[in-house]
């Protein structure tokens, strides 16, 4: 598609006059029933976006908005506008409407230095054909606490303590964003998201679900050792169900921290399940259960989708794990000036030691030589051939090289040069993220 393209549709930014309008498309699209509370939230959510709206005539017949997150990335972050609210009127399907969307979404971002977006795929199926791959997987877990939870080392023996929201927000902002740090794929976070996403009162999916709980670990007065975001909901004797604890977030920097948490869940009184949705697929709990049959894994599945909308700049705004010096040829049908040849070269980094958000080991910094497609030196070949969905899979060390080559979705030219890249982008820690927007 030719991002210059200015057929079809006017697209344009939506203004403020026009909010309601497209919260109502959006509603319209989505199947949601017009809620007072809901609608006030999403109206301010709406306020602070990028709006990009698809116009017939002064009709609005399509709509996409970005949140202006910031990415953690191995060592680093990156601006990552987070794809939200995209909606296209029933009556205007297949008109090339979200083609259009996307593509001045991806031309702005090119344009402004942000070399990456993401978002929450609600059809799998739709997103993959524009460039987005896998940039995250997560598990839900469901632990049976009519009994003890079963561990294999002892729990961190600090106090818990109970936090309000202004607690909240003060303490385990700074909290977050230094585990944030260690683990790729994650937004920060503002106070007013802290506040708007995971402390509102009445949960959208699940209105019997109690208020948020916020527990943390350590002492008052210090740094929180680990905390959790939970809510509950009593049984019903009638219907022969348990009372549940649903864990939204749970954070720890030691794995003594974490199982103090997940403790303090399976004991609260007159619950006898929680289920933890969104968590990540290397969580410690899954190797220092002591019983697997009580704490198992129940699903899981694609979360954060991610675009590489300048790979160049999205593979130099990481460090690398391991020397490299490769050849990559990148086909993108979206955003055609990603084609190309792209020859990799690592260095080690300033300082050399370990990256956060990296192996162990030195860090390492890329350069890279840019070949458009088409141009002199395009010729060269490769030692891999990715289209640019799978290279946003592998971009954060989500998906290993070699599993996609053995999938027939990358090709190895040179041998060895699936597992050299793979060992480059690996990191310490799985990326993940449970940021739902």
């Amino acid at each position: 598609m030719n991002l210059e393209s200015t057929t079809g549709p006017d697209i344009r930014d939506i203004p403020e006059a026009h909010l309601e309008r497209a919260l109502d498309l959006a509603g319209l699209v989505f199947h949601v029933k017009r809620e007072d509370e809901k609608y006030k939230r999403d109206l301010e959510l709406l306020r602070g976006c990028e709006r990009i709206g698809a116009y017939d005539g002064e009709q609005l017949v399509g709509l996409l908005a970005t949140l202006p997150f910031s990415l953690s990335v191995p060592g680093g972050e990156l601006p990552c506008p987070g794809v939200s609210f995209v909606s296209v009127a029933p009556t205007h399907r297949r008109r090339g409407i979200l083609s259009a969307l996307l593509g001045e979404l991806f031309r702005r971002c090119r344009a402004d230095g942000r070399p990456l977006t993401a978002l929450w795929a609600s059809e799998a199926a739709i997103y993959g054909r524009f460039g987005f791959g896998n940039g995250t997987f997560a598990a839900t877990v469901e632990i049976d606490s009519d009994r003890p939870l079963k561990l294999r080392i002892d729990p961190d023996p600090r106090p818990l303590r109970l936090l309000d929201a202004d607690e909240t927000v003060r303490l385990l902002g700074p909290a977050y964003e230094a585990t944030r740090a260690r683990r790729p794929g994650r937004p920060a976070r503002s106070e007013e998201w802290w506040r708007r996403h995971w402390l509102v009162d009445v949960d959208e999916e699940d209105e019997d679900l109690s208020p948020p709980r916020v527990v943390a670990l350590g002492e008052p007065g210090e740094e929180p050792a680990g905390y959790a975001v939970y809510r509950t909901k009593g049984g019903d004797d009638t219907e022969g169900t348990t009372g549940l604890v649903r864990l939204d977030e749970l954070e720890a920097g030691t794995p003594q921290a974490a199982a103090a948490l997940w403790r303090y869940l399976t004991e609260i009184d007159l619950t006898g399940t929680v289920r933890a949705w969104g968590r990540p697929l290397d969580d410690p709990l899954l190797s220092f259960a002591g019983d697997r049959d009580q704490v198992r894994v129940t699903g899981t599945f694609p979360a954060l989708w991610l675009r590489l909308v300048d790979v160049r700049a999205a593979l130099e705004g990481r460090t690398w794990s391991a020397p490299l010096e490769t050849t990559l040829r990148v086909h993108d049908d979206r955003v055609p000036a990603n084609s190309g040849l792209y020859r990799l070269r690592t260095t080690a980094a300033d300082g050399g030691g370990s990256a956060t958000g990296t192996a162990v080991g030195a860090a390492h910094d890329l350069h890279v030589d840019f070949v458009p497609e088409g141009e002199p030196g395009d010729a060269g070949e490769p030692d891999l051939t990715f289209a640019v969905r799978d290279l946003a899979s592998c971009c954060l060390g989500t998906v290993p090289v070699s599993r996609l080559v053995r999938a027939g979705l990358v090709t190895e030219h040179t041998p060895g040069a699936a597992a050299a890249l793979e060992a480059a982008l690996a990191t310490e820690l799985m990326p993940h993220t449970v940021e739902e927007f």
